[in-house]
């Protein structure tokens, strides 16, 4: 006899001749038993499989009549016998009779082939492998639980197959052969790195070196934006292979990355135009020697310097000169130590977003600063990142944000000299003076022509007095002078000596101002009218919709008055649609709109920009989390534009684009007399902070809606503020402190007659418990929020509720209340549609069923968690549920699957940094 299970089940007798099992729940029967053939399966696993979680009373006796019929059908075949043994059954066939069988035999000669480097033999047996599949495993049999148990692992399989079969192909020299068959893969498995990099070894072998360069390019864009995650070592390794063999035919070297997780490439584009500075350029060059001359100790170098200087150019413009002298990436952030709004950034934002640069998932970001800190100095440990802090107000700032050990280099820029971090960590002082003449004189060359500047050298040297050789006043007027090509430069220089003499002092700061001011009078009024709005937002940057808001104008109008400010530098475009002011420039701006525009004209302007902010961000919110309860702000002020992110994905990238600035926003409405607009942005907020581990700014911009919220007497915005920055406490291990928040937050809801704001503070109160180890007490909350829910009338937050009691129930070793609960909650995620809810319910089911023994329930219950957590991106969840998988398949005895399913844990858990890693690997060395 012979069974196949490859595409539709078929059974063969004598003679080949077909078996007939025409039954479809006898087809489920002899497709269990086939499947772990030799095996005994329970009646309880059975009945799972023919009826899931809904058997019929009779279900253990209607199994045994299905099993007796398919034995007489069997028997007259003259085929396999169909053995009772307690607790269940076993078919009696020798394996090699099942195709899936005879594939893992063909297979594991085929490694041995390719193992004795016999490529033609490896080829021909996994070609005959692959040939076994006539479509998917259990292609009509009725059972959604047990395709669910098999069917991807045996994607897998062929998939592995196909791999090891190009291997041996490519191998053959048949690279131009597989091309056809390799770009079909590629299309229908985008995220298979392996495929992708056998693309890549087949156009570099078949002469198309570029394309195979293109490739790794796709595969790349692909991985980071579906995954979020970088190319694996085996796919770099592909593509720097091909490198090295390009760099072999040239000159160029080739840089090549330690081991990762993500290459950070953070630097702002470089300076157009950048000129001079030959002597800070060679001193720079000179520190990148001794980096390599110095294996234990980081290299830093603090440029200093008064504001306009070009530090920042200056550290941008070598920092992209040597980039390729650190395989491993560039960290750059602006500190913002003289940002006119007073709020320099913290080295807690700083180390925050450097995480986020590497790679890290929200999941392994430990919640307090020094532990971010050490992780932060642990992943630069070994590697070559170059590092620009830029704008630091003080060495206090910079210190935690410098690596650990040698390696990388920082560059730091600062107003002041920074001689804390001389002293103490050895910094090389840098000083940065006026441009020298000469390079002035070549930097208006570079950017007006040299005849022009030749023509005229008395004008340009009145330019150049005037704007006392700081290049950022150099910069403004060369774009002055651009747009009007047949303009005398004489002419320009005496218009700029007349309007500058009632400010020189004599003092760079105040010249430069006299030049900005001069500057802002030569824009259109409409630009010059946006310039001055542009100070009254909190920075660092923002988009085009935000301008336009700030404005009241539509976005069409505000392009070309934004093009305008970039033309005349007085705006940078740092990012494509994100701009950004030097703080000289922002301080000017609020100076001129305090001096220019009316208190009314002001206030009304910060309130189209923080209506623009909350209703976009109150879009974004409902669409990375549809099932959360919406707030309903007034309508936004006639001229606040709305953006209006659509999906998950699409929220989540608005969102990462503009924390900085909304955090800001937040705070700026506190503090400006907008409370309700503070409150209601710490709102939209909580979820995209809770989700991307940012909880000490979730902590702080909680605390200020809060105070915001009582300043106005507003209970709604207190209730939610309290709930809120419980939450960021519960996570930042900070129990007392969550509990009294959460206490106010119930008592709020309490007092507005807010079942559904109560039922969602005891949710949160009973996850923060079971954290704790405080079962008992987590599930009371939890049902407390069940029957506030119920009272309510609130189906999302029921189907919630009941999975926390189900869960809850099994901690506590009542496994079947859980089921009895998970079992309702799942019913109404599903009527709801809401995929991350069934996941963990699947899980929650999972685990109960594992602890009654129903051990293959519980594997198709994980695998179908597992599907949606892969779904979602959700990693953690997706190893959590692995481990849990693997304990199963253990209790099955089952230990190779078993430490399979460990290794993908691990290999997730590793990847996020995750300290569950450690079990895991205890578990494995354990198994072994």
């Amino acid at each position: 006899m012979e069974i196949r299970l490859l595409g539709p089940l078929e059974a063969t007798g004598r003679h080949g001749a077909l078996v007939p099992v025409t039954s479809a729940k006898q087809r489920v029967v002899l497709a269990t038993l086939a499947l772990r053939v030799r095996q005994v399966v329970s009646v309880e696993d059975l009945v799972d499989f023919l009826w899931e979680d809904r058997p019929p009373a009779t279900a253990r006796e209607t199994v045994r009549s299905h099993v007796m019929r398919l034995r007489r059908v069997l028997a007259a075949s003259g085929s396999a016998s169909l053995v009772t043994r307690a607790p269940g059954y076993v078919l009696d066939l020798a394996p090699e009779a099942i195709d899936i069988h005879q594939v893992q035999a063909l297979r594991a000669r085929a490694s041995r082939a390719a193992a004795g480097q016999d490529a033609a033999g490896a080829a021909a047996l996994l070609t005959d492998a692959l040939a076994r599949w006539r479509g998917p495993l259990l292609a009509d049999v009725d059972s959604t639980m047990l395709r669910s148990l098999h069917v991807r692992a045996w994607e897998d399989i062929w998939l592995q197959t196909m791999e090891a079969r190009i291997d041996a192909d490519l191998a053959l020299g048949r690279h131009r052969e597989v091309l056809g068959e390799l770009r079909s893969l590629t299309a229908t498995h985008p995220l298979r790195e392996r495929f992708r990099g056998q693309l890549m070894a087949a156009l570099e072998a078949a002469g198309q070196r570029a394309e195979a360069l293109r490739e790794y390019q796709e595969a790349r864009r692909t991985l980071v934006e579906e995954l979020g995650i970088e190319p694996g070592p085996d796919l770099r390794e592909v593509h720097l292979r091909i490198l090295a063999a390009e760099s072999a035919e040239g000159d160029a070297p080739v840089a090549v990355p330690s081991a990762g997780t993500t290459t950070p490439a953070l630097l702002p584009l470089d300076v157009y135009g950048f000129t001079g500075r030959s002597d800070e350029l060679a001193r720079l060059d000179a520190l990148l020697d001794l980096a390599g001359e110095q294996p234990t100790a980081v290299v830093v170098a603090a440029l200093s310097g008064t504001a306009g200087v070009g530090k920042t150019a200056l550290a941008v413009h070598w920092a992209h000169r040597v980039r390729d002298r650190f395989p491993d990436g560039q960290l750059y952030v602006s500190l913002r130590g003289f940002d006119p709004s007073g709020q320099p950034m913290t080295p807690a934002e700083a180390v925050r977003g450097f995480l986020d640069a590497l790679g890290v998932q929200a999941d392994r970001i430990p919640p307090a600063f020094q532990a971010q800190v050490g992780l932060y100095r642990s992943l630069l440990a070994e590697r070559r990142v170059l590092i620009v802090l830029d704008n630091a107000r003080d060495a206090e700032q910079v210190r935690p944000l410098l690596p650990g050990s040698p390696g990388c280099l920082v560059v730091v820029t600062s107003r002041n000299q920074l001689a804390g971090l001389v002293a103490a960590e050895g910094a090389h002082p840098l000083p940065l003076d006026l441009l020298p003449v000469a390079d002035a004189r070549q930097l208006l060359a570079r950017r007006l022509g040299a005849d022009r500047v030749a023509a005229e050298p008395d004008a340009v040297a009145e330019i150049i007095a005037r704007c006392a050789r700081l290049p950022l006043a150099l910069t403004v007027i060369a774009a002055r002078a651009a747009i009007q090509p047949g303009f005398p430069l004489a002419a320009l220089a005496a218009e700029l000596h007349a309007n500058l003499d009632a400010f020189d002092a004599g003092d760079p700061a105040t010249q430069v101002r006299a030049v900005l001011s001069w500057s802002h009078r030569a824009l259109s009024a409409a630009a010059a009218r946006l310039f001055r709005l542009l100070g009254l937002h909190p920075g660092p940057d923002l988009g085009v919709p935000a301008a336009a808001s700030l404005a009241g104008v539509p976005v069409a109008r505000v392009r070309p008055l934004l093009t305008e400010l970039v033309r005349a530098h007085l705006l940078t475009e740092h990012a494509p649609g994100r701009y950004a002011f030097h703080d000289l420039l922002r301080t000017h701006a609020t100076e001129l709109t305090h001096a220019e525009d009316t208190e009314a004209e002001r206030r009304t302007a910060l309130h189209r920009l923080l209506d623009h902010y909350l209703h976009s961000a109150r879009v974004a919110a409902q669409a990375l989390n549809p099932h959360r309860d919406p707030i309903s702000p007034p309508p936004p002020l006639h001229g606040a534009v709305r953006e209006e992110p659509s999906g998950h994905e699409q929220a989540l990238a608005w969102f990462t684009a503009e924390q900085t600035a909304l955090l800001a926003t937040t705070t700026q409405a506190a503090d400006t007399g907008f409370e309700a607009h503070a409150w209601q942005l710490a709102w939209t907020l909580a979820d995209f902070l809770d989700r991307r581990g940012r909880w000490h700014d979730q902590a702080a911009v909680q605390a200020k809606a809060l105070e915001a919220a009582i300043r106005a007497g507003d209970r709604r915005g207190q209730a939610y503020a309290h709930g809120n920055l419980g939450w960021a406490y519960t996570v930042l291990d900070r129990p007392d402190d969550a509990r009294t928040h959460f206490l106010l937050a119930l008592e709020l809801y309490g007092e507005l007659g807010e079942p559904t704001g109560q039922a969602l503070v005891h949710g949160n109160l009973s996850t923060a418990l079971g954290w704790q180890g405080r079962h008992s007490d987590a599930l009371g909350h939890a049902q407390q929020a069940l029957g506030l829910y119920r009272t309510a009338g609130h189906r999302t937050g029921q189907a919630r509720a009941l999975n926390a009691v189900g869960w809850f129930h099994a901690l506590l070793g009542d496994y079947r209340a859980a089921l009895h609960h998970c079992r309702q909650a799942l019913a109404l995620h599903q009527e709801m549609g809401d995929r991350h809810g069934q996941a963990s319910t699947w899980d929650s089911i999972g685990y109960a069923c594992h602890h009654l023994g129903r051990y293959l329930m519980a594997v198709s219950c994980y695998q179908r968690a597992l599907d949606l957590f892969r779904e979602l991106g959700d990693r953690y969840n997706e190893a959590d549920t692995l481990t849990r998988l693997a304990d199963t398949h253990l209790a099955l005895a089952e230990p190779d699957a078993a430490r399979r399913t460990w290794q993908r844990a691990l290999a997730i858990l590793d990847k996020l940094g995750h300290p569950d890693a450690d079990g895991v690997r205890a578990k494995l060395s354990v198994a072994a």
